[in-house]
């Protein structure tokens, strides 16, 4: 029983972790690459204006590091728990 929790619990927080990080992605390129302020299409401030890109992109590899082999794991678990 307590491993069928684990596996559902580690499910649900890995695909709740990647949601996450998508939202933060979406709205970091919105912010960045966007018509409104404070960037107005990149023409304003360009001396200021740095790419989010590559950070956004250690923080992908970094979350999907840790969360696919965790959800895989999980999956696997509940496949055997329920083939039972």
């Amino acid at each position: 029983m307590a491993n069928r929790f684990d596996a559902w619990l580690t499910l649900g927080l890995g695909i709740a972790s990647l949601a996450f990080v998508g939202w933060v992605n979406v709205d970091a390129l919105i912010e960045a690459f966007g018509d409104g302020p404070p960037y107005y299409g990149r023409t304003t401030n360009m001396d200021k204006w740095e790419s989010p890109l590559p950070i956004l992109a250690m923080i992908d590899l970094v979350v999907l590091v840790l969360v696919i082999p965790a959800v895989r794991g999980s999956i696997k678990s509940l496949v055997e728990c329920l083939g039972r």
